[in-house]
């Protein structure tokens, strides 16, 4: 039995393929491998090409290109979402059967920036046909601790409202998606960046509507531009340069709260950075 298998601990790491990993994406990268490593799990990597105009040819050969240089390696197979529709199928049909899908005729037009205020919930306004189908949330206030920000709360229903299982263009939402394959994947621990803190909540809902296991979850800071704007494919971040792959890893591990060390490989890199990570933020593994 594998240490991974031992520990019950499954990770992931989730890059959109619409371009190469930046700084800000090896930040949410190396903490999630830190963790997998820390508390002896395994490492999963899964490409989340869902929304398909956002994606870059080639992208997804190059992020993986980038985390193998860099020295993560993922324990099993890669999957591609794209690959995974008859899933997310079942799982719509699933909640549907259960009466927790209803069709929606709003356009974004139509609504404010609030919570979506249940305009089709009853029904469709005469003359009108769906454009996108959303979840039924049901009422009552969703809790949880994040491992790195803390105690979280949010009122779903109140706060926003049904939100949407499959779009207008016919696409399936990355809130429904992610909950899907984490599900099915037996994914038991999330860390990302803070930037999907708020998706956490509605995540926790699906998640046990569709009658899985939360997972615990880690958000880490954002690392953020000159102007204070989050590092994004979407705000023209630089691609990562691997080309000094120790000097690249040492500044990813100084942005995550830690102070520099002496390493001359990149095995050694890890080797010393795991027990590192374990030792802050893994306290129940010491």
């Amino acid at each position: 039995m594998s240490s991974g298998e031992a520990s019950g601990y499954r990770g992931r790491f989730a890059p959109s393929p619409s371009g190469p990993l930046h700084d800000g994406s090896l930040l949410a990268a190396m903490a999630s491998y830190l963790d997998a490593r820390a508390q002896g799990g395994r490492w999963l990597l899964r490409i989340e090409d869902i929304d398909t105009p956002r994606c870059a040819a080639g992208a997804d050969t190059l992020i993986m290109q980038q985390l193998q240089t860099l020295g993560m390696q993922w324990d099993e197979p890669p999957v591609w979402q794209s690959k995974r529709l008859p899933n997310y199928e079942a799982a719509f049909a699933r909640l549907q059967a259960q009466g927790l899908i209803y069709g929606c005729a709003c356009t974004r037009r139509m609504l404010s920036d609030g919570p979506y205020p249940g305009t089709c919930r009853h029904g469709l306004p005469p003359g009108r046909t769906a454009r996108a189908w959303r979840l039924r949330v049901p009422q009552g206030t969703v809790h949880f601790v994040d491992r790195w920000q803390g105690p979280q709360s949010q009122d779903v229903a109140g706060e926003v409202g049904d939100f949407i299982l499959h779009r207008a263009d016919g696409m399936w939402a990355y809130q429904f998606v992610v909950v899907v394959d984490d599900g099915l994947q037996g994914i038991t621990d999330i860390v990302r960046g803070n930037d999907l803190l708020d998706s956490t909540a509605r995540q926790r809902v699906l998640a046990q509507l569709l009658g899985y296991e939360p997972p615990r979850v880690m958000h880490v800071p954002l690392l953020c531009d000159r102007t204070g704007r989050k590092l994004s494919k979407q705000n023209h971040a630089p691609a990562l340069d691997v080309s000094h792959p120790l000097d690249t890893l040492q500044r990813a591990w100084r942005n995550l709260g830690f102070a520099a060390f002496p390493a001359s490989t990149i095995q050694e890199f890890w080797a010393r950075a795991v027990p590192l990570w374990a030792a802050r933020h893994c306290p129940d593994r010491q």
